[in-house]
């Protein structure tokens, strides 16, 4: 349990939701609608099972969802903002009817974001914490839900030789830094989540080191959203980079839990539901 100085923020404000956090992590569902992500291989990249997929995470107890249509995986060739929007656009708009859940759309293409929003999506969830002075000004005219997350490089480079000197310090500036200038340019302190973004520029022990401490994120004042489904790391851990990565994700998600994180960025939506359940229910989060 967190000692006292820690306050975790119960709540996120979206553009016309509100998420109440509570002592499990909200799990937010992954929909890539890419031919070439790292988790799903290109399995939902069809519109129809694009959205498919989102009903049953929605049905398996997802809290809201997260599509995308721009791979990040390391070394990932980068797409235009028409390609995204051909491949994204209807997927949203599909489930923004045919679910209750808050949408969140995962891009750093402004033009992507601003359709996505029109579009009934609730979030921009943007991979480079929208440095994007176009983003910057969408996210705080629409009053939408933003989750700025930390990056060192890009998908291209990100993984050639990221270096800290203090990754839990260095990440922890970043995102304290990021989070002003947003407040500083109009986006209301409540609508802001942060991400210390896992994978994203960090070797194993980077990774490691930022799970193991989470909960000091929370002194920042913000929801905290962690990704760590199905990385590279879990493989890297276990000494398989072939094998099924669902249980390591799932142990990382009890840690997390029990670090009180506020929303989990995940795959197997269903899985971690369980997990957590049993987990709370057996004392695994302290009180």
């Amino acid at each position: 349990m967190p000692p006292p100085e820690f306050h975790p923020s119960d709540r996120w404000q979206l553009r016309t939701k509100t998420l109440s956090t509570g002592r499990l992590p909200l799990l937010m569902g992954v929909i890539n609608v890419t031919p070439d992500s790292f988790s799903d291989g290109g399995k939902y990249f069809e519109p129809a099972a694009a959205v498919e997929h989102g009903i049953q995470l929605a049905g398996q107890g997802a809290d809201l969802l997260d599509v995308g249509g721009q791979s990040t995986r390391p070394g990932a060739t980068p797409i235009d903002a028409e390609e995204e929007l051909c491949r994204v656009l209807p997927v949203i708009e599909a489930l923004c009817k045919q679910t209750s859940l808050p949408v969140s759309i995962d891009t750093f293409q402004p033009t992507m974001a601003e359709a996505a929003l029109d579009a009934g999506a609730e979030i921009i969830n943007d991979i480079t914490a929208l440095r994007n002075p176009a983003m910057l000004r969408l996210a705080a005219c629409s009053g939408c839900g933003v989750c700025a997350m930390h990056i060192q490089g890009t998908p291209q480079t990100m993984q050639e030789h990221p270096t800290y000197q203090d990754v839990v310090a260095e990440v922890f500036q970043f995102l304290t830094e990021r989070r002003e200038t947003l407040i500083q340019e109009g986006i209301a302190a409540e609508r802001i989540a942060l991400d210390p973004g896992i994978g994203f520029g960090k070797t194993v022990a980077h990774n490691l080191d930022l799970l193991r401490n989470a909960r000091r994120f929370h002194t920042l004042g913000s929801p905290l959203l962690v990704g760590p489904s199905r990385k590279q790391f879990i493989g890297q851990v276990i000494g398989d980079p072939t094998a099924d990565r669902l249980p390591g994700t799932i142990g990382v998600a009890l840690a997390l839990a029990r670090q009180r994180i506020q929303i989990l960025r995940v795959h197997d939506v269903a899985a971690i539901r369980q997990a957590l359940l049993l987990f709370e229910t057996t004392g695994g989060i302290e009180k």
